[in-house]
């Protein structure tokens, strides 16, 4: 589809599915050299990040672990400025190599936060990785260990993106039309 509605806003048709997943099987490449013999523990980001981790797990194919954490900071299309934990991690992540998952860095107050959380349960290496990534927009200079996608400072939708909690079950990503 070129366009689409999604609740009571048009998006047009930013990043097709396919060139999502090769960017996917590019930081999968790099993790399963980088964490070979480490048994790293991944730490999804929920809501947003399950269709990136989900595809991620498909291509990893090192020994690891799963765990999902949910925080939020977005209302509608902006940041609250606000980080919010909804549901914490539920296993020891002490002494151990991290992955955090999350779908999209912009400000990247969200991973700061993930960071310091992580840090505060006694993690002792922790690395990030994001499908999108927006440089324009990014706040803090802790490093983005694996990018999928760099991307402007726009407000997207799909593959587990939502605009109001819709919109996450879009196999390809859309991009704000106004």
């Amino acid at each position: 589809m070129s366009s689409v509605k999604v609740v009571d806003k048009t998006f047009r048709l930013y990043i097709p599915h396919q060139d999502i997943e090769k960017a996917i099987q590019k930081v999968a490449d790099r993790i399963n050299i980088d964490m070979k013999g480490k048994n790293p523990v991944f730490v999804v980001v929920l809501s947003g990040a399950f269709m990136f981790a989900a595809e991620l797990f498909k291509k990893v194919n090192i020994d690891c672990e799963i765990c999902f954490v949910k925080l939020s900071s977005y209302e509608s299309t902006h940041s609250t400025g606000d980080v919010k934990q909804v549901i914490g991690i539920d296993r020891s992540v002490e002494n151990r190599n991290v992955v955090i998952v999350e779908d999209i860095i912009d400000t990247g107050q969200t991973v700061r936060y993930a960071l310091d959380y992580l840090r505060r349960l006694g993690a002792a290496d922790i690395k990030v990785s994001t499908l999108f990534f927006k440089p324009k927009a990014f706040q803090y200079d802790y490093p983005i260990d694996y990018v999928a996608m760099n991307i402007e400072n726009e407000f997207i939708v799909g593959y587990g993106l939502d605009y109001n909690q819709q919109g996450r079950n879009l196999p390809d990503v859309y991009i704000l039309d106004e």
